[in-house]
């Protein structure tokens, strides 16, 4: 007898530890995360979600109940390139790059929405709203319009994905692309671009050619001043030593030609030879 009761017993206790492994569970949802506990039986397409945000350590039956995790940290993405028309057909190729986080409050909306995980949705519904927002911008402008206002049109596509996703749920905190024309487009740009510099080089030569000129000019006008400073110098020397030398000069032609004779007599009008000495 006692041992078919410890049998029975040990049995039992087989099958308590079989319902415990099967009816209960336990998962830990982390801070960065928000975890949902939803009821799986009241999850369908018509019905409603019975579902309560939970953290920390959860216990759950998994037969009735699950608990489901979303990380409400920053997400970036980088998507794949897709075109889009401008209004004159020009085809422009868009790389987006996005960075959001899921809104705590809205986690139980978009989890009964989607019933998807973040990756999912971020390739499936949020890829179609950033497509859908560059299509609608893109078809206010052409082609030259576009380039010549990428700011403006990156800023008008923020605007409509602020308003479609913080709606759902999802902040967007970044978003930026690089923008890729056509390659026409972009030949003619090359061109023009290559024609601008072309004649800002040229210009910048000429400007370069009248200042080196203006340079001539004004180092032969100083090199004229300077010569007739100096002529003008010379020829007051000159004027000065012959006017001091004209005297001397003919004193020494009287003297080269006197005899040796002094005047006989001397008068009021016979004047005396000065003889320098």
């Amino acid at each position: 007898m006692n041992k078919n009761r410890y049998y029975v017993l040990g049995i039992i206790v087989v099958v308590l530890l079989v319902i415990n492994a099967v009816c209960v569970r336990c998962t830990r949802v982390d801070s960065s995360e928000v975890g949902i506990k939803f009821n799986k039986l009241s999850l369908s397409e018509q019905g409603t979600l019975k579902a309560t945000p939970v953290t920390g350590y959860v216990f759950y039956c998994p037969i009735t109940t699950d608990v489901h995790t979303y990380p409400i940290y920053v997400q970036r993405v980088a998507y794949p390139s897709f075109t889009v028309n401008t209004k004159d057909a020009a085809i422009f190729t868009m790389d987006p790059t996005m960075a959001y986080y899921l809104n705590r409050d809205k986690a139980i909306d978009v989890f009964f929405k989607y019933r998807r995980d973040l990756e999912d949705i971020e390739m499936g519904y949020m890829r179609t709203v950033i497509y859908d927002a560059y299509r609608v911008a893109a078809n206010n402008y052409t082609s030259d319009e576009l380039m010549a206002n990428r700011a403006k049109f990156e800023g008008e596509v923020r605007t409509m994905l602020d308003s479609t996703l913080t709606s759902e749920g999802f902040i967007v905190t970044e978003f930026t692309s690089q923008i890729t024309p056509p390659e026409s487009l972009r030949q003619m740009i090359d061109a023009k671009n290559a024609a601008v510099q072309a004649a800002l080089k040229a210009e910048n030569e000429v400007k370069q050619a009248e200042a080196n000129a203006k340079i001539a000019v004004a180092k032969a006008e100083g090199e004229a001043k300077a010569m007739k400073i100096k002529a003008d110098a010379e020829a007051y020397y000159n004027r000065t030593i012959s006017a001091s030398l004209s005297t001397l000069i003919i004193q020494e032609d009287w003297i080269e030609k006197w005899d040796g004779k002094l005047p006989q007599y001397q008068g009021a009008a016979t004047p005396l030879i000065n003889i320098p000495k």
